[in-house]
């Protein structure tokens, strides 16, 4: 096991190698983040366990806005559905992640057995949300947004909160920077979703 390492950008996650001692396929390593659910745990594509450390509370707060803000779109919208950071999807590449924010069109889910649904869902969501807190490694988080538009996902946000930036990723275009927007809009993607991005820096607390 390795430790993390920092630098002025923030700390890498903390990688477990477990090949070619363990080689755990799917379903071991279901049962090993079920095992242990005090983690946020994710697996790459080449096969190596990453642990992140949990978040500060003011992280916190900013997630759980972001997902409020997603989740009572997703509920008018009704064409798709949205999840939290503590689920898991299977990308096409063998990663497996759990983005902070991510939501998946109905027309996928239904294709889905009532087992799948209960373990992580063997695909990329449509629509992620990653969230930079000042411990997080901006590369990293970088790398993984565009692991999900290189594996299907069709809009990407990465919320960088250190510098109040969100970046935009869209498959076949250059990656958008915005610097501290008021809003963002979901459109041509996501129709009507708009996140007040001020409320979600505002520390009111």
């Amino acid at each position: 096991m390795t430790t993390a390492q920092s630098d002025e950008s923030g700390m890498q996650p903390m990688i477990l190698h477990t090949r070619p001692t363990l080689d755990m396929n799917d379903e071991l390593f279901f049962d090993f983040c079920r095992t242990n659910r005090e983690w946020r745990i994710e697996r790459t594509a080449d096969g190596e366990v990453q642990i992140m450390p949990p978040t500060g509370w003011e992280t916190g707060t900013y997630n759980s806005r972001l997902t409020a803000f997603v989740t009572m779109w997703a509920l008018q919208e009704g064409t798709g559905v949205a999840t939290d950071s503590s689920t898991g999807f299977t990308l096409p590449n063998g990663a497996i992640r759990s983005p902070d924010v991510a939501w998946v069109k109905r027309s996928r889910l239904v294709t889905l057995t009532p087992g799948q649904k209960q373990r992580f869902l063997p695909l990329c969501p449509d629509f992620v949300i990653e969230l930079r807190s000042a411990s997080d490694h901006l590369r990293t988080l970088q790398n993984k947004m565009q692991e999900y538009v290189d594996n299907g996902a069709q809009l990407g946000w990465l919320f960088d909160a250190p510098n109040r930036r969100v970046y935009v990723y869209r498959p076949g275009k250059a990656v958008e920077c915005l610097e501290n927007p008021a809003t963002i809009l979901g459109g041509p993607e996501l129709p009507g979703l708009e996140i007040d991005v001020a409320k979600i820096w505002t520390s009111d607390f």
